[in-house]
């Protein structure tokens, strides 16, 4: 998305403030080191199974939005949200209102990440393949490094960032309120031998004191429910509780219909 209103001064100082972050030394980083438990903070990304590939990025989580709530990723286990309600206003299958209810005053999270060069590349990952789980993410990538992959048609296609643009994706909750109508992208994060590459990804879920489900308007006897309802804090647990490999949470929420 280009042409999005955000000033070029501005973003030229988040890339600057993110380069001095990842650019401290270990012993400063950690200070800001996750928890146990915990997905906040400076760490890596979450392994939770042994036969996922090697990692070969740092990354720093944090909840900011709405601030009066703290952090709710903590124990499972945030910018302009408005933007987030008004680009779901761009569905047209689905009424404006459900939108807002499902999004105003939803959580916004943001996760800085950083992936150094690597003499093997082909040996480890920047970030394995997965959707997002929230609805959507917009993303910012730091030094237009190449790096970002969507699977497409069962192949890899790389994408060339653009200079202050930001890449908006689609995510697991936008596919179930859609009702499978708008898609989730599967994407992945690769490293480079030479260049490192940084990013800024904002993330944006509806509130977490509401529920997931697909939207009434887009439900009808020939369009059954495709996802069964649950609240948002079930389905957070659920997600951060799986390993990131492809769209296998959004699997789990299928109803199943037409089986015994």
């Amino acid at each position: 998305m280009i042409n999005h209103g955000v000033s070029s001064a501005f973003l030229e100082k988040v890339k600057k403030e993110v380069h001095e972050f990842f650019n401290l030394s270990m012993e400063e980083k950690k200070k800001y080191w996750q928890r146990p438990e915990d997905l906040e903070g400076f760490g890596q990304a979450y392994v939770l199974s042994e036969e996922q590939k090697f990692v070969w990025g740092d990354g720093f989580i944090m909840t900011t939005l709405p601030r009066h709530i703290g952090s709710l990723l903590n124990g499972v286990k945030i910018s302009n949200h408005e933007s987030d309600i008004e680009n779901g206003k761009s569905f047209k299958h689905q009424k404006e209102e459900e939108m807002k209810n499902f999004f105003e005053n939803g959580l916004q999270v943001m996760r800085m990440n950083y992936y150094p060069p690597c003499p093997q590349p082909e040996k480890v990952v920047g970030l394995t393949p997965h959707s997002d789980g929230c609805g959507l993410t917009i993303l910012l990538q730091i030094n237009e490094v190449e790096g970002l992959q969507i699977k497409k048609d069962g192949m890899w296609i790389p994408l060339t960032p653009l200079p202050n643009a930001f890449l908006v994706n689609v995510g697991y909750i936008m596919e179930i309120i859609t009702n499978g109508k708008y898609r989730s992208i599967e994407h992945r994060a690769t490293v480079n031998s030479v260049q490192e590459r940084l990013s800024v990804g904002t993330f944006y879920y509806t509130r977490y004191d509401g529920e997931v489900y697909p939207a009434s308007s887009l439900i009808s006897e020939k369009a059954p429910a495709l996802f069964r309802r649950l609240t948002v804090e079930e389905y957070l647990s659920g997600r951060f509780a799986r390993e990131l490999r492809g769209k296998s949470y959004l699997d789990v929420l299928r109803i199943q219909h037409g089986q015994g």
